[in-house]
């Protein structure tokens, strides 16, 4: 799997918090906390070669020349699950504007069925952040990126944040779309024959929002 496109993370900090949001016995509060501490770090590594602008400021002991990001950014978190990455975006990029995609994955086929998008006509960023925290087939992960792409986004323009993702998952995100940059905190070896990603994580949704007796 190796690219100069795919970025996978490792950091003990990363590792550990990973570990915990694997464990059966972690609370939603928890599993919430881990995911947002995990997408900081992503964003904070996935925005290194982001263009500054240069301005003049004035501190109480003299003046300094400061920076600025300069594109204007877009976060897209697919729902549900990539709304538990979009505020560690957020904290990172204030200013940023966030456009939620819907995709659900159909379950006996597998595929991707778009049934919402508030992006609108035309773009209004430079950069965006596509956020899904698990990228398990990646039939998910593509069909967002064709709806990005569709708007008028280059491929180029596009860094894929995932907390998680199966060899097979990235093997095909990256064959579909070769020229997008991904970031991933750890990958996994298998899928299931439902898809799901093994040893992984679980429901993200679920876990993020205490839901998982409800989809039971």
């Amino acid at each position: 799997m190796a690219s100069d496109k795919l970025h996978v993370l490792a950091h003990p900090i990363v590792n550990a918090r990973l570990s915990k949001l694997r464990q059966m016995s972690t609370t939603p509060k928890e599993f919430r906390e881990g995911i947002h501490d995990i997408s900081m770090i992503l964003g904070i590594e996935a925005s290194r070669d982001l263009e500054e602008e240069t301005f003049q400021g004035q501190t109480p002991i003299g003046p300094f020349t400061g920076s600025s990001i300069k594109p204007k950014i877009g976060l897209t978190p697919i729902l549900r699950a990539g709304m538990g990455m979009t505020d560690a975006l957020l904290d990172l990029f204030p200013a940023a504007r966030v456009y939620h995609l819907g995709i659900f994955r159909e379950k006996v086929s597998l595929q991707p069925v778009e049934y919402y998008s508030k992006l609108p006509p035309n773009p209004t960023v430079e950069q965006v952040f596509l956020l899904d925290p698990l990228i398990a087939t990646g039939g998910t992960a593509c069909a967002a990126m064709n709806m990005v792409i569709e708007w008028g986004i280059p491929v180029n323009k596009i860094k894929l944040l995932c907390v998680l993702g199966s060899q097979d998952g990235l093997k095909r995100v990256q064959s579909e779309f070769p020229g997008v940059e991904i970031w991933v905190a750890a990958v996994d070896p298998h899928l299931t024959s439902n898809g799901l990603i093994s040893p992984g994580l679980g429901d993200t949704g679920d876990r993020l929002y205490n839901t998982l007796k409800d989809s039971e």
